[in-house]
Formats: structure tokens, sequence, C-alpha cells
């Protein structure tokens, strides 16, 4: 029987943030030690990114002849013997990847970040640094013990019952086991890998000094030249490096769901006592693997909702609050038999300051209402382009003030020369990926992925209506507000959305996911074996 006072700590939880209701400790009342060195912390890794950016005179030695001596041999390899042939491309892809794995740690998570850059980054680039997504090899249980005893400042059975030896996973730059707390509570542990911090920072000054010798020498760049590369990459690991910022993270995002009253997601609960910079103990959460279609209809998930209520609540969150996860990927959730999705890793977090925040609010508000001049200054306004970027010029090199082109209509010779165009026009224009937009992006193509696993027949338009009319009713007088415009709700302009799908809108009123990834595959297959400049 639940007492009284369970219940009201419960209750205080769960206002606190979207977490489950087993509740194994609280966090709305217990003193959270490791919550109080955070803003530091935040502080401190905000005035140390430009020095580990900026490119050293002479980089760590030894590591630089490495690393220039691996990726020499892959370029020289592919420059002799690969350049000329039509598959030049996914060559030089290739051994990108190989040379990343030869590398470890720090290049293995740059290519996983590179994995998520579709749009960014050449298709063939993208798929082979998907492949460094796999489980990484584990450190040895002893190596763990170590770790885990160095941080808690006493042996593991004074703390823990039982620790699986063989972690539930492996990646770059830490690996996590199940166990069991000598109070009886299911967890997790995540433990950073032995010196991942010397690590990947000896790894960011190589990386910042090589970056400058490799614009345009190596033909994997579209949009993110080496040396921005280089700046996106330490803005992103660099938070990986302390699990107080994570177990923060986990924190901030459930509350922003518990203000949205999305409980369609729950985040496990960091333990008050047990996180540190090198480990983080949290709450077991337990369900389907993402990709897991069959055990989920068996349990009578309704898969439709579990990607509707991924999207809106990623949505929400991004434009609402300026907070939400920025790692989606089918490793970091799972949904659970209830229907709702448990969300882990939060190491990377979108963190948007209220200018980014309001220029994402104005790039939903502009593309539902088919305004291209407001899209293109709510990127620039993002970083995407320079602050004194002409709009109106933008818009007229991209030919964006014409009527929109169907690329299942033009033939591979001029789908190539139309995105050749495109490309050169936006580097002429200083075009970059900045980080806030990249992760937003980066969930974005998850959830179309998820689309394609969960919800294949998704009618794609009534699912832009459905979002839109919910951000319009629920929220829009607050969101006018903050913009400045007219309190009446905005009306989400359908052709300009079918436009943006690249189908005819007179013609079209319906179009499935499935639908659309066959036009996705026409595209790919007219674009094989064609090479951008």
């Amino acid at each position: 029987m639940v007492d009284n006072e369970s219940m009201k700590l419960l209750a205080d939880d769960l206002a606190l943030g979207s977490f489950s209701d087993a509740q194994p400790w609280s966090v709305a009342t217990s003193e959270l030690q490791w919550l109080s060195a955070v803003d530091g912390l935040r502080a401190a890794q905000a005035r140390a990114l430009p020095g580990l950016t900026r490119p050293p005179r002479l980089p760590p030695v030894a590591r630089a002849c490495t690393v220039v001596a691996v990726l020499g041999r892959s370029i020289g390899a592919w420059a002799l013997f690969e350049r000329r042939r039509p598959s030049s491309r996914a060559d030089i892809s290739r051994r990108v990847r190989l040379s990343a794995e030869k590398l470890g740690t720090t290049y293995i998570k740059l290519a996983q970040i590179i994995s998520a850059g579709e749009g960014v980054f050449p298709p063939e680039l993208v798929a082979e640094c998907r492949k460094c997504r796999d489980q990484v090899p584990a450190e040895p249980y002893a190596t763990v013990v170590k770790i885990l005893e160095a941080e808690l400042g006493r042996g593991v059975h004074e703390v823990f019952t039982w620790i699986d030896p063989v972690p539930l996973a492996a990646a770059s730059i830490a690996q996590v086991h199940a166990a069991t707390l000598r109070t009886g509570e299911e967890v997790v542990i995540k433990v950073q890998r032995p010196r991942i911090d010397d690590i990947v920072r000896r790894d960011l000054r190589v990386l910042a000094w090589l970056a400058p010798f490799l614009v345009g020498r190596i033909p994997v760049a579209a949009l993110a030249n080496p040396p921005a590369l280089v700046e996106l990459f330490a803005e992103t690991i660099i938070e990986e490096l302390d699990f107080r910022l994570e177990a923060a993270n986990m924190l901030d995002v459930a509350k922003v769901l518990a203000d949205l009253d999305q409980r369609g997601f729950v985040v496990p609960r960091p333990h008050p006592e047990f996180v540190t910079q090198r480990i983080l103990v949290m709450e077991r959460l337990r369900g389907f693997k993402f990709d897991d279609v069959v055990g989920m209809k068996a349990a009578g998930v309704d898969t439709q909702a579990v990607v509707k209520t991924g999207m809106l609540g990623f949505l929400e969150g991004a434009f609402l609050h300026g907070v939400f996860h920025g790692d989606l990927h089918g490793g970091n959730l799972f949904v659970m038999e209830d229907g709702r999705t448990a969300l882990l890793d939060f190491g990377i977090t979108g963190r948007l300051t209220q200018d980014e925040r309001m220029a994402f609010l104005r790039m939903m508000m502009s593309a539902t209402m088919n305004d291209v001049r407001g899209q293109v200054k709510a990127l620039r306004d993002l970083g995407t382009l320079p602050p004194d970027t002409d709009i109106d010029a933008v818009i007229a090199d991209l030919g964006l003030d014409g009527p929109p082109l169907d690329p299942t209509q033009l033939d591979p010779d001029e789908l190539v020369k139309e995105l050749q165009r495109v490309i050169k026009s936006l580097l002429a224009y200083g075009a970059r990926m900045p980080k806030s937009l990249m992760l937003y992006v980066k969930n974005l193509i998850f959830l179309d992925s998820a689309i394609a696993t969960l919800a294949p027949e998704l009618d794609m338009f009534a699912v832009v209506t459905e979002i839109g009319t919910h951000f319009a009713t629920t929220h829009g007088a607050a969101i006018a507000a903050q913009l400045g415009m007219p309190a009446e709700p905005w009306e989400i302009d359908m052709d300009g959305v079918k436009a943006g799908f690249g189908v005819d809108p007179a013609t079209t009123d319906r179009l499935t996911y499935a639908e659309l990834k066959e036009r996705r595959a026409l595209i790919q297959k007219r674009l094989t074996g064609r090479l951008l400049d």
C-alpha cells in the first residue's frame, strides 16, 4: 500500500518533470549536490571553447604525426587509384570512415556527427559514417570497477549488490552497465572511458591545426568547411565530457516536457547522490527497441501515435522552451509497453538562446505560411548566413522567387546542375551549419526514419496540418505576442506545404511517407554516378 507521503513525493516529482510513476527515489525533495556546480561548469566550457578550436602553432606532435599519416595514406591511395573512377566520391568516403575507425574515439565520434548531416555532407559520406554507429569495443570490467571506486570514494559493493560485467551498450565516450543498488533499486550506470577527457582535448588541438590545410583539398564537405566542422564538433563533444551536465540536462528536458504536458515521454531520474564527472547512475527503464514494430503492435502500442508524439514533443520543446534532446536515434530511446517513449542519453542537448528561439519560431511560422522571405531571414538570424546577408539577393540567386521545381521531373543532368547551382550560391554567401540548427535537422532526420519504420502509411499532409493546427490553437496567441504579430491565428498554406514536398498542389491531396520515399529513391537514382563540383 502506498502511503500519503509517498504519493505526495511522486506528485512533486511529476510536477518537476515527465518521469516514471515507479519513482525509485525523489528528485523533488533530494539535495542534488552535483547540480550546484552545473552553471559554473557550463560557463567554464564556454570560455574554453575558443582555445580548443583556435589553430595552434604546433599540435601535439606525436598524435599529429599519427593523424597525418593515417589520413595521408588514405587520401594518397584515393588520389592515385580511385580519383577518376565514377565511384570516386564513394571511394574517398569509405577511406575517410576507415581512417576514423583507425584513429579511435574522437574521430569515431566526429564520424557519428557527420552521419547525421544529410543535406550538409554528400550522401556517400553520410552513408559510410553511419557504419561508425555500431557498438564500440567495451572497456574491461576491471577498468570499469576502478573508475567507479575512484569516483565513489568507496568499494563498489558498498553501493551496489550487483553489476552486470557485460555492458548494455558501449559507445565512443562511455559505456553503460545494468546494476542494483544496495537499497534495492534497479539502475543503469554510465561510466566514462579512461582518460577520454585528455584524449578528446588533444585530438581537438590536432583537428584545429589540421583543418585549415584541408580546405578545398577533400571533396567531402558541401556546406561545412573543415574549420567550421571542427568548431561545431568541439561545441558538441565538450558537453559529453562531464556527466554532471548530462544529469542536469535530464532534469531540464523532463521539466520542459512536463510544462508542455507531453506525458508521452519518460525521462529516467538521475540519482541524487551518485553523479560525478565520470559516472552517472540513473533509474532503469525498459521497453521495446525502436525498430521492434512487431513487438509494439503485439502489445497494442499505436505506432502512429508514438511518431506523432515524438514530432510534437520535439518541436514544442525547441520552439517554445529552446531546450530539446539533441541526439535522437534508435539507440537513445525505446517505447514502453504503455506506449510512452523513454528518452536516454542526454549528453548532447539543444539549448537555444532567446534570439535563436525567436528565429526558430519565425522559421516555423513562415514555413507554414509559405513566406519564403521570412524563412530565409530566420535562417540568417540562426547563423546559417552572415548577419549582413542581403535576403532578397539570396532569394533571387537561389531561384526561390519562382515556381518550385519538382526534382522527379528533371533528368539527371538537370538535377545535378541545379544542385551545383544551389550549393555554389550558398557557399558564395558564406553559408554554414550552426550547432543549434545541426541538432534540429539531425533530429528531424531521425523522426523521418522513425516514420519509415513505425508509420509508413502516415499521410504527411495530414501530419503537417495536425501539428500546425495544434501550435495555432494551443500556442498561437503566445507565439504571436513573442514575435510582435497580430493576435489572430495564422493559416497554414497547404499549397506551399505541398510545393515544399515537390508535388503539384492542384493534383495531389494525399502523400503517404511510403510515396515520399519512392520519390526520394527516384531522385537518388537519377543522381547515382554523378559528382558534385
